[in-house]
């Protein structure tokens, strides 16, 4: 669907490139030989300015369409990347593992590290997957009460292990003085999978060693989730632009590895939750937090 309307959106401006530039020949032989006339030459500069307005939708379209493409390259280049090396390394282990005899421990720590790249080979494609299920606009089947404190919790406790933290590494705090304070309408999984990317993100950007602080907070009608890190933070100009599918922040391209679709997976989730997402930071280098705010679920009485 999106491949068709891409296409409908390139042929229109090819249209209407081709269309202005007739439009402007015409006008300019027009002048020449009508020029002392008045209607032609009021005409002409009505024209005129249509002309000048097309042109410059047609060149903000190819622009953004130079940019689309550019994003996409980097998604290729990065999700090829993500691929090949956790394969290239199991690859490699096997044939180790088939060519020499070693102890135990040995073949026990080349097991480790197989399962884990099979975990981070498993985590891009689900996330290549969950990138194309989020835009897809499903109804509310799924939807239930939950708490989101405790699917903080869990998430928190997931990502303390995947990534090898402790408790000082990656801390959470609850404000909601009881679970109510922190009730929401939703899909678990979805939301699951929106605050481990917010989480994981954090993780990953703190090149300097991890220092994440995840909170619930009951703000008026809302649920808010922060989650904040001491990492490489956000250039100013990319705060709103890093929600967007494949796009990366500052130095982000070249020193994390990663597809650029783990905040527009959180935007996706949290936009049909009926609630918002933004990204706050000082600056690069001077880390970034994240707000998640869910409407809250009003308990009947």
């Amino acid at each position: 669907m999106r491949i068709t309307n891409r296409r409908k959106a390139i042929g229109f401006f090819t249209v209407l490139g081709i269309s202005l530039t007739v439009l402007a020949i015409t006008l300019n032989i027009t002048w020449i030989i009508h020029w002392r006339e008045i209607v032609p030459l009021v005409l002409g500069i009505i024209f005129f300015a249509v002309i000048i307005a097309g042109l410059i939708l047609n060149t903000i379209f190819l622009v953004r369409e130079i940019r689309r493409n550019e994003q996409h390259d980097s998604f290729i280049n990065a999700v090829t990347h993500e691929l090949k090396t956790p394969i290239a390394s199991i690859r490699l282990y096997l044939e180790t593992l088939q060519s020499r005899a070693m102890d135990e421990e040995q073949r026990q720590k080349f097991y480790r590290v197989m399962h884990d790249d099979t975990d981070r080979l498993t985590g891009t494609v689900e996330q290549v997957l969950r990138a194309a299920e989020t835009v897809q606009k499903r109804g509310e089947r799924n939807w239930a009460t939950l708490d989101l404190a405790a699917l903080l919790h869990e998430c928190v406790q997931v990502a303390r292990v995947r990534h090898h933290l402790d408790d000082e590494n990656m801390s959470e705090t609850n404000h909601a003085l009881d679970p109510a304070e922190s009730t929401v309408l939703g899909d678990s999984e979805e939301l699951r999978s929106a605050i481990a990317n917010i989480l994981d993100n954090s993780v990953k950007y703190s090149t300097d060693g991890v220092r994440v602080k995840a909170e619930v907070v009951p703000v008026g009608g809302d649920v808010v989730i922060r989650v904040s890190d001491e990492g490489v933070g956000i250039p100013s100009p990319d705060l709103k632009r890093i929600f967007k599918r494949f796009y990366r922040a500052g130095r982000a391209r070249t020193k994390v590895k990663g597809t650029g679709l783990g905040l527009f997976i959180v935007r996706e989730i949290v936009k049909k939750h009926h609630g918002s997402v933004q990204a706050e930071s000082e600056g690069e280098g001077k880390g970034a937090t994240v707000t998640l705010r869910l409407p809250r679920v009003e308990e009947k009485k």
